[in-house]
């Protein structure tokens, strides 16, 4: 896996790939090559996941998980410019939700438009108690690209949705944990102490099946009930060869902890 990236700071810890967005002057803005860096990386994990079982997402500093695109850099594109740069997004946006491998986001500062798209983008997200969120989009011309008008309806519901795209005002962390938004609300200083241990409870799992249970429901959305449950049992049959459900079912009658292979 490529490490030397320029917009992007990795870390590896038992299993658990640390992602850090990293242009805290900046916001941590998308620009172009941050842009080109996440897809880059996503889909080399898609091909090799190298032994990642868990991502955590977040942001450099302690104000911004991410301002959402570069405005400046954007400022005086072309519509063609635009278009191209956008593509970037909506390849960053189908590697995440087509991610075999879980995502977590740390969200430790403001999640303002495609940041607070990439929250709802990823498996589910935990937030430090300053975060504020906000599809801002309308208020510049345009609308959700990334995905937000989507998952944002998913998480919430369509009603609250609305409001929060149409207007384009901020809430807050403790409004984002009770409209469905993120998960989990933390005091600033424990925040990514919280999202890590939840991460690596995550990568101690059996990863194929981890994996087959995250497509199983993120289909749950997209079926009706009868159709669904045939595609969970489809995931569930891919895990009964597995050496890690025999190891499973070892450790538990020996009283250990089980070692998985994601074999």
């Amino acid at each position: 896996m490529r490490t030397d990236y320029k917009a992007l700071n990795l870390k590896i810890e038992e299993h658990v790939l640390t992602v850090t967005l990293n242009r805290p002057d900046a916001g941590n803005a998308l620009n172009t090559l941050m842009l080109t860096e996440v897809v880059e990386l996503l889909s080399a994990l898609y091909v090799n996941p190298e032994g990642v079982r868990c991502i955590v997402l977040t942001g450099s500093g302690d104000r911004i998980f991410c301002a959402g695109g570069d405005l400046k850099e954007r400022k005086g594109m072309s519509d063609e410019a635009w278009r191209m740069q956008h593509a970037l997004t909506e390849q960053m946006m189908r590697h995440l939700l087509e991610c075999p491998i879980p995502v977590i986001a740390a969200v430790n500062g403001a999640a303002f438009g495609g940041g607070c798209e990439l929250v709802v983008a990823v498996d589910f997200a935990y937030a430090a108690d300053t975060a504020r969120f906000a599809l801002t989009e309308v208020t510049l011309g345009i609308h959700p690209g990334a995905g937000g008008t989507q998952n944002l309806a998913r998480a919430c519901g369509v009603r609250r949705a609305k409001e929060i795209t149409l207007t384009g005002l901020p809430f807050s962390a403790q409004e984002a944990l009770e409209w469905g938004v993120v998960n989990k609300v933390c005091p600033a200083e424990i925040l990514m102490q919280e999202v890590v241990a939840t991460a690596k409870r995550i990568a101690g799992n059996a990863p194929i099946a981890v994996q087959q249970a995250k497509k199983s429901v993120s289909m749950a959305t997209q079926l009706d009930i009868a159709s669904g449950y045939r595609f969970e049992l489809e995931s569930y049959y891919r895990t009964i060869p597995t050496q890690d459900r025999l190891e499973g079912v070892l450790a538990f009658n020996e009283k250990r902890k089980p070692v998985f292979t994601g074999k």
